[in-house]
């Protein structure tokens, strides 16, 4: 605890008035989708480490606890208020503006919302014609800065230890709460800052252990995940303390060896120090009034010291409490750290199939290390702080960057820590573990391949070691076979009998690397949409992201492009199988065959072409490195390397014979349609990012850009939204009733403005990402970002991959 003034909060945070709702918030397109509503907060916690969220209105309400799995659930009694006394009148309250919808904790009282337009939507304490305060947010930092309600100046800091190139930290289980209080008045402010918290052990896992897996209405596989919230018989939560620090256990009796997923134990802690008086209550009731509590809390800031450690009973559930009491003198500040760590060291995939997560290469594997990771955050939270700072201070100093742009980088990252993210303990094939991050809440599978194309920027420019853990996962899964049949969902939805398909063939890009109810890394290709071995974008989103790891960061591991080699070998033969008339270019069927997996492509396409040529130089340069290093059999390297020249001669000229129209490239060569894609030169794009000779003439490039510019953003709902996906060049739909051409991909948008910043075109690129960005910040979709959004006000898929694509234009502006 220290007197040191807070550090000061960065002026390019999303923010907003504490408890302020929305007018019209963008809702969910279809409704099979998950729509949680706009009361999204910044992520808590590490990587692959389960999370929670924390939204603007107080409520602790993002349980990603368990490996891939979506919880959204307000749980009022995990929550701080705050007692504040004069000397001659006092209040307390409970920071949150959304009172308890159960019935529970009504002996407390509720932080006001603040006033304004669509402050009634938030259903929370009573209105306030002023602000009573501003949430701000700059991933992996948060603030709450509470105005005109406390006479003291109060602003808690919230973040994890997250920071690049960290794969230690990173990991951890732990959020850290860090307030500041200053004194502005001319008296005396006693103030009281208390943490309760349920006791959580044993709830996040699912209650089916073998849930059974169906087609949803818009064809994608799901099944049910229901956690054991509430279920509480045996937790018990007991007070810890050392000179320095003083906490609350949560755990569990009888927890077996090896640990199983959902046990273990949780921890709220704080230090223990001359100017303060620490207080505590080990066992109370979170769901009844709350007044065993709230009475000695509301009345003097102080806890009743109560310490029972007694096992929860079959219809019980526990709650635990800590408060800081210290008086200010006038124009004193002091600085009060919390801390609430989780100890669950076991994610579960299938029944049976267990991976431990890589924090407990630092902790221990058994479960009951909550004390030892808080106290380790109480310790170095400091220091942790000045690296998160260190990290961010380079981007946030930059003038020639606006501030909603720094905004949006940093933010777009909370996909990271609560995208599902899974990263494993280390282990001798992978000496940091294994990572994977979903492609959404709605399509949960891992890492898909065609998403990350876009989607993997931020992973490795900043945590390069993880990117490459991922693509090595692709490289091992190419190989193999899983010849279980299986209905197409994308036919289902077009209520046409759907062939049967069998799940992955050997040699062709696996799609992704799996689901949470299977075994990510070793089982691969879960969606069922379409049958992803005859998508013709794969096996060249491979080759490329192989190559683009090598170059961008530091072009020297050879080795990693001599693990690749074997699978780029493999894929792109058999992409050539789909060369069905032999001109060089593998054809689109027809049927949606790669990212825009509702959009029919034939013959020679712009977009899967032109990764295709981009894909054959990238290869031919990794045969040449592999060649100039002596890596592999050399008489066999030469030859893979004359095959993708010959490959590469014979397809570019049929790329522009079939393609060009004087203006830009069609959609593909056998439809007819005249729409303008927008990412129809994406091959193009990862060529001139690789160093890759062009694959299209620079002249035709720049035209077919400044075409997609003008129809597909400017032409489109007034260059309000962002560029549609494929529409004709006077802006108007092909199909006005066509899903995927008329939607505004947050991703494929800021992969295209990369591109027009890498093409010269830098004040477009930043007019096209500044008006998706306005379309995810102002629209209440802040940290669920989605795959799409619309002009009619309507979004799908949240909590997207792609859109951490962001940093793509962040590289090309370095």
């Amino acid at each position: 605890m220290t007197n040191q003034p807070s550090s000061k909060i960065p002026s390019c945070t999303w923010n907003r008035p504490i408890g302020l709702g929305w007018d019209k918030p963008y809702t969910v397109r279809y409704a099979s989708n998950i729509d949680d509503g706009p009361w999204h907060g910044m992520p808590l916690g590490g990587f692959g480490a389960g999370c929670i969220g924390r939204s603007s209105r107080g409520d602790f309400n993002l349980w990603h606890i368990d490996g891939g799995e979506h919880l959204f659930k307000s749980a009022p009694a995990c929550q701080f208020s705050v007692f504040e006394s004069n000397g001659t009148s006092s209040q307390a309250y409970a920071l949150s503006t959304q009172l308890p919808d159960d019935g529970s904790l009504k002996a407390w009282q509720w932080y006001a919302a603040s006033g304004g337009r669509g402050a009634g939507e938030q259903g929370g304490g009573s209105g306030f014609e002023q602000q009573t305060g501003t949430y701000h947010a700059l991933y992996p930092r948060s603030w709450f800065v509470y105005e005109n309600v406390f006479q003291a100046k109060l602003t808690c800091e919230q973040f994890s230890p997250i920071w690049a190139n960290n794969y230690q930290e990173t990991s951890y289980p732990v959020a850290v709460f860090l307030w500041n209080a200053y004194n502005p008045t001319d008296t005396p402010i006693t103030l009281s800052i208390m943490l309760t918290w349920q006791n959580m052990v044993g709830w996040f896992t699912n209650a089916q252990k073998s849930p059974e897996v169906r087609v949803r209405d818009d064809g994608s596989p799901v099944y049910d995940y229901q956690p054991r919230w509430g279920e509480s018989q045996g937790n018990y939560n007991y007070l810890v303390e050392s000179p320095q620090y003083l906490g609350c256990f949560l755990g569990r009796v009888d927890i077996a060896e090896p640990v199983q997923e959902g046990d273990g134990s949780w921890c709220i802690a704080t230090l223990q120090d001359a100017k303060v008086e620490v207080f505590h209550h080990t066992k109370w009731n979170p769901v009844g009034a709350g007044e065993e509590i709230w009475s000695t809390f509301a009345d003097n800031g102080s806890l009743d010291n109560y310490i029972n450690a007694t096992p929860a009973a079959a219809d019980e559930q526990l709650g635990a409490a800590l408060a800081v009491r210290f008086t200010l003198q006038p124009g004193e500040t002091l600085k009060i750290p919390f801390v609430l760590a989780w100890d669950l060291p076991v994610t579960e995939f299938a029944a049976g199939i267990n991976y431990y997560r890589r924090y407990t290469d630092f902790f221990g594997k058994n479960g009951q290390n909550a004390w030892a990771i808080a106290t380790t955050a109480l310790a170095q939270y400091h220091t942790w702080q000045q690296k998160i700072e260190s990290w961010q201070q380079p981007i946030i100093n930059r003038e020639d960057l606006p501030s909603w742009f720094k905004m949006a980088l940093f933010n777009e990252l909370y996909d990271l820590t609560s995208g599902g993210t899974l990263w494993s303990a280390a282990s001798e094939l992978d000496p940091i573990g294994q990572f994977a991050v979903l492609e959404c809440l709605d399509y949960r599978w891992y890492e898909s391949l065609d998403v990350r194309l876009y989607g993997s920027f931020g992973l490795l420019l900043l945590f390069p070691k993880l990117e490459k853990s991922v693509i090595r996962a692709f490289a091992r899964a190419i190989p193999h076979s899983d010849h279980t049949p299986r209905v197409i969902g994308y036919y289902y939805t077009i209520k046409s009998e759907s062939p049967i398909a069998v799940r992955k063939v050997a040699g062709a890009t696996p799609h992704d690397l799996g689901a949470p109810n299977e075994h990510v890394w070793e089982k691969t290709n879960y969606t069922s949409y379409q049958d992803c071995n005859l998508w013709k974008d794969l096996g060249c989103d491979f080759v490329l992201q192989v190559y683009r790891d090598y170059l961008l960061t530091g072009a020297d591991d050879v080795e990693f492009l001599a693990d690749c080699w074997s699978a780029i070998v493999q894929t792109l033969d058999y992409l050539k199988t789909f060369d069905l008339d032999g001109d060089g270019i593998p054809e689109n069927s027809g049927a949606p065959d790669q990212t825009f997996d509702d959009w029919r492509l034939q013959g020679v396409s712009a977009y899967c072409g032109g990764l295709w040529l981009a894909a054959l130089e990238a290869a031919i340069a990794i045969s040449q490195i592999l060649l100039n290093h002596n890596l592999g059999d050399l008489g066999v390297l030469a030859v893979q390397k004359s095959t993708y020249e010959t490959w590469l001669k014979q397809s570019r000229p049929i790329y522009q014979e079939k393609l060009w129209n004087g203006q830009y490239y069609r959609l593909d060569s056998e439809s007819g349609s005249d729409v303008v894609m927008a990412d129809q030169l994406c091959g193009q794009f990862y060529a001139r990012l690789l160093g890759l000779p062009d694959i299209v003439p620079s002249d035709r490039a720049l035209s077919a850009l400044k075409t997609v510019y003008e129809a597909c953003f400017l032409k489109f709902g007034d260059g309000k939204f962002g560029a549609a996906n494929g529409v004709r060049p006077d802006g108007s739909p092909e199909n006005p009733q066509a899903t995927h051409p008329l939607e505004v991909w947050t991703g494929i948008n800021f992969g295209l403005a990369a591109f027009l910043v890498q093409m010269g075109m830098k004040d477009e690129g930043f007019r096209l990402t500044q008006a998706v960005v306005e379309q995810i910040y102002i629209n209440g979709l802040q940290f669920r970002t989605p795959e799409a959004v619309t002009a009619a006000g309507t979004f799908r898929a949240s909590t997207y991959l792609r859109a951490m694509a962001i940093w793509a234009i962040y590289l090309f502006i370095q």
